[in-house]
Order: structure tokens, then C-alpha cells, then sequence
């Protein structure tokens, strides 16, 4: 079942983060369907968050999409080579979003090899945010676009999850204080899990 509009406009981004691990990220690009199941994320919480796009309230022609209604796609670009997957979440006009960093394959498996370049599948396949956008097609042109209405979907597929780890997010040291919190929220012992330095 796709996730609604009211699960993306949950205003806690942290229990959303949360409730995106074991959903399933869907993309279907030219008739080839591939997915992964959500297994690391992180949380960014806005104009209070050092380490968001849109601490502080900013606002640039890349970060106006945070500023939809949660169930948006916010995809942006970094290190000239990787372009990252976000949810946008909460209500219009408040810039929440939470950041895809790593999936388990399910579907077309082998598409997401050869998107990859790889010979086989092993676990860097799409454990990173960089990574996993590779494998499912995802690009900085799919930024905007809804999650409830395009080719790019999240579903529930029922898939339960025993224990939850959480650690702070990667990346971020610019944030000060704030990249000490405890953002970033991932499936215990799942081996899909990106190696976060």
C-alpha cells in the first residue's frame, strides 16, 4: 500500500525517520521497476536544525522544495557525483525532510546492478544515500516531484521491525551541537546499512 499524504505530514520528523525504516522506496523509470527497503535514515528538523538546508529559515531556488507539503521528493546534488533522496515531511511552509541513506534490494535486483556498474550483488549495492539513488535511477531531476502521484512511491508492505538504533547523523560536523543529536536511525544489525564513519 503507497503511504498517504498523512503519514509525510506527521510534524514529529524524528518518529517519521523512524517509521520509514522496513517501508519500501519504489521507483519505476521507463517501464523498469526497481525498490529497496528503507533500512537507515536521518532527520533534519528545519529552520532549528544547524545542520538543514533550511536552518535559520533559507530559502534558495534548490530548498524552496522543503518548503512543500510533506510527500515531496527533494533531491539534491554533492561532491559533483551524488545526488541524495529526501522525504519532505510535515505541513506546507514548515521545512522538515528526512534523508534515504540506505536500502535492502527487492525488486529488480538486477537492474540496480547494472545502474551500479557492478558484476554481482553485494552490500555497498545501495548502502549509502549516493549509492542508493544510483541503483534506483534517482536523479536531481526527480526533485519536486509528489510521492503520492509520480513514477518515485513509498509503500507499507507490512514488513515489521524488532529494534531500532539511533547515533548522530554523518557528515555534519558544520552543525555544531546539533550534529551530536541522535538523527540518525537505522535497522540493528541489518547488513545493508551503510558504513557511516
Amino acid at each position: 500500500m503507497k503511504l498517504d499524504y498523512s503519514f509525510y505530514q506527521n510534524p514529529d520528523v524524528e518518529d517519521v525517520a523512524q517509521k520509514l525504516l522496513g517501508k519500501v522506496l519504489v521507483t519505476q523509470f521507463n517501464g523498469i521497476l526497481t525498490s529497496g527497503k528503507i533500512v537507515e535514515t536521518e532527520a533534519y528538523a528545519g529552520p532549528q536544525d544547524k545542520a538543514s538546508h533550511a536552518y535559520n529559515g533559507r530559502r534558495t531556488k534548490r530548498t524552496e522544495i522543503m518548503y512543500r507539503e510533506g510527500g515531496t521528493a527533494y533531491v539534491y546534488f554533492i561532491y559533483g557525483m551524488y545526488a541524495l533522496f529526501n522525504v519532505v515531511t510535515n505541513v506546507k511552509d514548515i521545512p522538515h525532510a528526512v534523508l534515504i541513506r540506505a536500502i535492502e534490494p527487492v525488486d529488480g535486483i538486477e537492474n540496480m546492478i547494472r545502474r551500479r556498474k557492478l558484476k554481482d550483488v553485494k552490500h555497498n549495492l545501495c548502502a549509502g544515500p549516493g549509492l542508493l539513488t544510483q541503483a534506483l535511477g534517482i536523479t536531481t531531476k526527480h526533485s519536486g516531484l509528489s510521492l503520492i502521484k509520480s513514477n518515485i512511491r513509498i509503500e507499507d508492505r507490512n514488513i515489521k521491525i524488532s529494534d531500532i538504533s539511533s547515533g548522530p547523523r554523518i557528515n555534519v560536523d558544520y552543525a555544531g551541537d546539533d550534529a551530536l543529536l541522535h538523527r540518525r536511525f537505522w535497522i540493528k544489525q541489518n547488513p545493508w546499512v551503510s558504513k557511516a564513519r
